[in-house]
């Protein structure tokens, strides 16, 4: 490891010894994955509790899997389920719709870490996740969240590499984020749009295709796969079964972006930030 990454990951450690004991936010990504492998290296099992928002906005697999993931991170692990689809501000989708789902899971978690005697809640947001359009980091700054790898300078890069020197088995995961962020800005957020999303995905994902997204426009899937896999997804025979699946799901017309998979396609058309 250079001496740059050394330092930042002592950073964390020590910003981690100084909080004594935590309630991480654990999506099963790879961002907190590295942080609880962290948090429980430096503070023990019985310093560290691992909880994972559970709702209709979140893709199933990674449910499934998140319980098993915590595990073997050496971490005890809940679930807590919320309640952002009770809130009619989330449900509009406006273009700070994180801000209200992460405002849910947050005020969920602070009561939680003070009624077991935890001294802080974490998140896995890194550097790079500060230069992006984050609206869930006024969340987390407004419910005095701490992110010790954007605190130390860590960027994806950095998680990915240290998650690989360190031996998580999902170091090069491909990002999940909430599958609420395949609706465009303005199109309302209802769990039946987000089923037919997570089971479109869990499609493309069984046929190959790693890193994918499904966005959706209402009647019309715009499936979303690297540039260079392109040809594989139109193959005539492979093209009929997710057209048939897709349609099944109820979209009726089903296209394939010819600009590839891209995080954060809907933010195009957002006010630059300055």
């Amino acid at each position: 490891m250079d001496t740059g990454l050394a330092s930042k990951l002592a950073a964390v450690q020590r910003r981690l010894s100084e909080l004594g004991s935590v309630v991480v936010a654990f999506s099963g990504g790879v961002d907190s994955a590295l942080l609880l492998k962290l948090a429980v290296q430096t503070l023990g099992r019985d310093g560290v509790l691992a909880v994972t928002g559970r709702s209709p906005s979140l893709p199933q697999a990674e449910l499934d899997g998140v319980g098993a993931l915590a595990e073997a991170l050496g971490a005890r692990h809940e679930f807590i389920d919320t309640d952002e689809f009770s809130n009619p501000s989330y449900l509009a989708n406006p273009t700070d719709r994180c801000y209200f789902c992460k405002t849910e899971l947050y005020s969920k978690l602070a009561p939680l870490a003070a009624g077991r005697g935890y001294r802080a809640v974490l998140s896995g947001t890194n550097a790079d996740d500060l230069e992006d359009f984050r609206p869930g980091l006024r969340a987390a700054e407004q419910q005095q969240v701490y992110s010790p790898l954007a605190e130390a300078g860590i960027g994806k890069a950095e998680v990915r590499k240290l998650a690989a020197e360190l031996g998580l088995p999902i170091h090069d995961k491909p990002a999940s984020p909430c599958l609420a962020s395949r609706v465009p800005y303005g199109q309302p957020i209802t769990p039946a749009k987000l089923r037919q999303i997570d089971q479109a995905e869990t499609l493309l994902q069984e046929l190959g295709f790693r890193e994918c997204r499904v966005r959706h426009h209402e009647t019309v899937a715009r499936i979303e796969v690297p540039v260079d896999q392109i040809p594989r997804l139109v193959e005539p025979e492979l093209r009929r079964v997710v057209e048939a699946r897709l349609r099944e799901l109820g979209f009726w017309y089903v296209t394939v972006d010819l600009s590839g998979f891209r995080s954060g396609s809907l933010n195009r058309g957002l006010p630059a930030r300055t």
